[in-house]
This record gives C-alpha cells, sequence and structure tokens, in this order.
C-alpha cells in the first residue's frame, strides 16, 4: 500500500512529524548519559557519544517512505494499514528500533505507539 497510504505529501508529513516527536519523548525517557537526539523537521538523529555513531530517521516525502541508516546499514519504512514495516524484510520498525537501541545503550528498550 506505502504511497497510497497517504492521500498527499501534506498528510505524510504530518503523520512523520507525529512519529518522530513520540519516538524523541521515548528517547528522552531512557537512562543513559550517552545519547544526544536530536529533532529537526523531518528528521530524527541520535547520537550516541561513547561510540560516536549516529542513527538518523529522515522522511522521504516523494516515496512517502521512512529511511533510516544505523550501524553502517540503511532501511526504508512504508506505512501498511497504519504500521511502519521496513519494505523489503517486512519487518516492523518498531521491533528493529528496539532490538538496535538495546543493542546500542546495553539495557532492554521496546518502543511504542
Amino acid at each position: 500500500m506505502s504511497a497510497r497510504e497517504f492521500s498527499d505529501d501534506a498528510q505524510f508529513r504530518i503523520a512523520v512529524s507525529t512519529l518522530l516527536d513520540e519516538l524523541l519523548a521515548q528517547i528522552d525517557e531512557i537512562d543513559s548519559d550517552d545519547l544526544d537526539p536530536r529533532l529537526s523537521a523531518g528528521n530524527l538523529q541520535v547520537l550516541f557519544e561513547d561510540t560516536n555513531s549516529t542513527f538518523v530517521l529522515s522522511q522521504q516525502t516523494p516515496t512517502h517512505e521512512l529511511w533510516m541508516s544505523a550501524n553502517l546499514r540503511a532501511w526504508h519504512f512504508v506505512r501498511e494499514d497504519g504500521v511502519w514495516i521496513e519494505r523489503d524484510t517486512r519487518e516492523p520498525m518498531l521491533e528493529l528500533l528496539s532490538r538496535l537501541f538495546t543493542e546500542k545503550v546495553g539495557a532492554d528498550i521496546e518502543f511504542t505507539l
């Protein structure tokens, strides 16, 4: 369904903004001094200061996708039936994010919406 989930670019941008705001709020709750999250329009970056690595989530308006880079890899998420999933592996984005953050901070992290 991907691009057809949103009737226009404005709807897509609103959905991404809401998602990134919620993820930022949850990241801010993680008990770690090594995290430095930064939110700008359509883009969420999280710097892990201890390893000098960065996770980036960024909106791709033309394709109505959310792209993520982390640990020298990239993923492309589409929203289907209200759930963000990786377009190739079909893995839910929140499960992937939870796993990546858990590995990075060494504590159980579970993102929810």
